[in-house]
């Protein structure tokens, strides 16, 4: 009884022991320091973004002490607090805002710990107070810095500095929708560790440059809504781990790339609104991996039929429209299970439309108007009452939907009835019998109220009577 009583009392004095240590070291580690140079250095960076006026009298007992900055994040580093991440804008409620005049300083460089940095809806003035980058001093945070964003600043202008090549340990290089021009400088290529290129939404132009080759382990390649022209660089088929491509919204011309069969782990290609043209290249069935195929208004050309649609069995939103592609809808469309889009308006396209269509599952939008579609609408009335407006079949003049089969709330918009033939003479009608109900015909026309009589018979005719 006693040996329990004593171990008892050792596990009590180890655990109060323990628990000492541990409050200990968490009171050293909430008071851990700040460097005065560090200190200094972040202060001036924050105040040349959100203005004068803040100089952190409020933070105890320093930035990442148990009163933080909101967006400023801090790592131990030999026993000091150092600034790893920086967010500047309005992302939380509580988050620092931007001042109307604001720069960017060159403490911002002596944060020698920095791995992200970003800005947001900072430089918002288009006509007033724009700021362009700096590209000096990107090379001092070559050993840190990963992640770099400018998003939403319209008012920051002027080109993208080839210093960011310097930029060594960069894996997010995200520039979306600010007012950047110029062109997308070759220094990139030098990022070897990049996953994720976001370029979209500024004012660059010129060829997109052929950089690519390094850059193995990119995953998203965003350069989508500028003004790049030229043709897709070869260079493109080496990014085999790559799951997103978006090049949509340029003045981009050319072929499809027959490298485009490397990118086996590619789930969305996003190539509208450009000018390619060439018709649609085998390497595209070879994408096995796709789900969300994105081709419309390009002047491609060629026939729907020259792919193996079956091959992309995971594909999601499917759209071609308006490509200027002829022939028929391939039957094998109908066996892409997972499909939820289909655009295939405003082409060249023919024959029928297949009722294997309705049959896909999980099918929620079919839009096939601005064709030469022919014949009779098979879909079944539970098809049409599933789809309501997102079914779009108007402009093919030579399609049409049976009478009867369709309620009138659920006929498609722009789509004609189907004419009923009109039989005027019973199928066991004998040639001389016809002769002869030609020649009684020809002898009522010429009898007063011989249209009544004409039409009478008719009727007569065609009710079998």
């Amino acid at each position: 009884m006693r040996n329990f009583k004593a171990v008892g009392q050792a596990i009590t004095a180890l655990f109060i022991i323990s628990l000492s240590a541990w409050c200990y070291g968490q009171v050293e580690l909430d008071m851990a320091p700040m460097e005065k140079a560090e200190r200094d250095a972040l202060y001036s960076t924050i105040q040349g973004f959100v203005g004068d006026w803040w100089n952190g009298s409020d933070l105890y007992p320093d930035p990442c002490g148990w009163t933080p900055i909101q967006g400023v994040s801090c790592d131990l580093f030999n026993g000091f607090w150092y600034v790893t991440v920086l967010n500047i804008g309005p992302i939380h409620d509580n988050s620092l805002s931007c001042a109307k005049i604001l720069e960017f300083r060159p403490q911002l460089f002596e944060l020698k710990h920095l791995k992200a940095l970003s800005l947001f809806k900072c430089f918002e003035s288009q006509h007033r107070h724009q700021v362009t980058i700096p590209n000096a001093n990107w090379e001092k945070l070559a050993g840190s810095l990963e992640s770099l964003e400018f998003r939403s600043n319209r008012g920051l202008i002027g080109k993208i500095p080839s210093s960011f090549g310097a930029l060594k340990n960069l894996q997010s290089l995200v520039l979306l929708e600010n007012g950047l021009t110029g062109k997308i400088p070759p220094d990139i290529g030098k990022l070897n560790k990049l996953k994720r290129l976001v370029l979209a939404g500024n004012h660059f132009s010129g060829h997109i440059p052929d950089i690519f080759s390094a850059l193995g382990e990119l995953l998203i390649l965003d350069l989508s809504r500028n003004s790049l022209s030229g043709t897709l660089p070869l260079t493109l088929g080496s990014l085999t781990s790559l799951l997103k491509l978006d090049v949509s919204h340029n003045h981009l011309e050319g072929n499809l790339l027959k490298e485009f069969a490397y990118l086996k782990n590619l789930t969305l290609m996003d190539l509208r609104n450009n000018r390619f043209s060439g018709g649609l290249t085998l390497s595209i069935q070879e994408m096995y991996s796709l789900e969300e195929m994105v081709l419309s208004n390009n002047a491609i050309g060629g026939d729907i039929r020259t792919l193996k649609w079956e091959n992309l069995h995971n594909l999601i939103i499917l759209d071609l429209s308006n490509m200027g592609l002829k022939g028929e809808i391939p039957e094998s469309i109908s066996e892409l299970k997972r499909l939820r889009f289909l655009g295939l308006s405003d082409n060249n396209l023919t024959g029928n439309l297949s009722p294997n269509l309705s049959t896909l599952p999980c099918l929620n939008a079919l839009y096939v108007s601005g064709n030469n579609l022919t014949g009779e609408l098979k879909f079944s009335v539970e098809f049409y009452g599933k789809m309501r407006t997102r079914f779009g079949a108007w402009n093919n003049p030579s399609l049409c939907y049976p009478l009867g089969v369709i309620s009138t709330s659920h006929v498609p918009y722009g789509v004609k009835p189907c004419q009923q033939e009109i039989k005027l003479l019973k199928s066991n009608t004998t040639d001389g019998d016809v002769k002869r109900t030609f020649h009684s015909i020809a002898s009522l026309s010429h009898t007063p109220n011989s249209f009544w009589w004409i039409f009478l018979f008719f009727l007569i005719s065609y009710l079998g009577l």
